[in-house]
């Protein structure tokens, strides 16, 4: 699953070591390594302009949702004044060699999106090799997309007016997250995490089969993160690869999931407002060719439609952005800032921005037109009262 490419006009952490600097020749894979974990698939959703989570809360109050927080100390460097929602919508068969059934579960944020996620976990302990065919499989498997895409709907539906102006948008957003909880190789010694780092990754993360070069790894594996002794998170572009010895920590994968969230929100409003410009020109050529221009009514919608985009889509954006803060530099802060760089946040942003500020011009274009229209009309309706008043008078004469 393969995330989509941005366009062209547009679009991990604590007092931990952040290692920066790729090996000096590739990794090469240890056979002797066997690990157990599992693969997490993420769809994301934009459904609306916004849900009100207390709404929803009661909407599937039958799924024992819960509005849960990353539980680790250094989550206090984190601040989410409005938690999303998370809730199981249970098991599905998959028909997947090597794995079980896929639960799926839902995380909804007050800023309009869902994410939809099946957790796939294999049979049980695999080679390192079997876990990269493992999460390869995963990630490729055409009826996860599709579930997903269904439980979307349905979840959708079950949430009713909780959402404002519900409507599933056409952009996706996909991860794929592989969480390591332990390994052993033939000496059974040494924590998972020093195992996996003299493993060749590209095959997982990057589904690269040939031995990569060196600036390859150290460009397209340069982020890993670590804050213990035993974990790990190594980021790419359209996954991650976590090492984390408790099966219940998913606090990174959290970190992760907000991110792609707050990443679909700015493609979907990069989406919009490619489209919005072009009918924005055609709106303003027909309104000039209209005869009613007096004091510029043919502009007076026209103008009003275009300040209500602009702040409709700079308020939908600064709720999403700030529904997750960071006060520290500490372990989830770190990857959280350092997917939101992955993923060319800023990038994405900076395109909205020079879009919104086409519109504030044209619209401030316009607005001066009818101003210089109006007080041509005043000058005009001066000269002839003076015009009137001459005649007037030399007529009384």
């Amino acid at each position: 699953m393969v995330r989509e490419s941005m366009a062209a006009n547009g679009s991990l952490h604590e007092i931990s070591v952040v290692i920066r600097t790729a090996p000096a020749t590739p990794l090469q894979k240890v056979d002797s390594l066997t690990v157990s974990g599992r693969a997490v698939v993420y769809r994301l959703f934009d459904v609306g302009g916004e849900i009100h989570l207390d709404r929803a809360l009661h909407r599937l109050s039958s799924s024992a949702p819960e509005r849960v927080r990353p539980t680790r100390v250094e989550a206090q460097a984190l601040q989410i004044p409005n938690p999303p929602i998370t809730i199981a919508l249970g098991p599905h068969t998959l028909g997947l060699p090597d794995a079980r059934a896929a639960e799926v579960s839902a995380r909804i944020f007050d800023f309009g999106v869902i994410s939809l996620r099946a957790r796939v976990e294999p049979g049980g302990p695999m080679s390192w090799e079997q876990f990269t065919r493992f999460g390869r499989a995963v990630d490729a498997a055409k009826e996860i997309p599709a579930l997903l895409e269904q439980q979307a709907r349905v979840l959708v539906e079950r949430m009713g007016d909780a959402i404002v102006r519900p409507n599933i948008a056409d952009v996706r957003e996909d991860y794929v997250v592989y969480h390591i909880t332990n390994g052993s190789d033939d000496d059974g010694s040494g924590p998972v995490r020093a195992m996996i780092q003299e493993v060749d990754l590209a095959p997982l993360l990057l589904g690269e089969t040939a031995p990569l070069s060196e600036d390859a790894h150290r460009e397209l594996l340069l982020h890993r993160f670590s804050y213990y002794a035993d974990d790990l998170a190594v980021l790419s572009w359209d996954n991650a690869l976590i090492v984390e010895p408790s099966n219940a920590d998913s606090d990174v994968e959290y970190i992760l999931e907000f991110a792609n969230a707050q990443l679909l929100e700015l493609r979907y409003y990069d989406a919009m407002l490619d489209a919005e410009l072009p009918r924005l020109y055609d709106r303003i050529a027909a309104a000039r060719k209209r005869r009613r221009r007096v004091f510029g009514a043919g502009y007076a919608h026209l103008l009003g439609t275009m300040q209500t985009l602009v702040a409709e889509i700079t308020e939908l954006l600064e709720r999403a952005e700030n529904a997750l803060k960071v006060t520290d530099d500490v372990y989830l802060a770190r990857i959280y800032s350092a997917a939101l760089d992955l993923y060319r946040a800023r990038v994405w942003r900076t395109g909205i921005d020079r879009k919104l500020t086409i519109i504030r011009d044209t619209y401030a274009m316009l607005n001066g037109e009818v101003q210089a229209r109006r007080a041509e009309l005043l000058e005009v309706a001066i000269i002839v009262l003076i015009v009137f008043e001459i005649v007037l008078s030399l007529i009384q004469r």
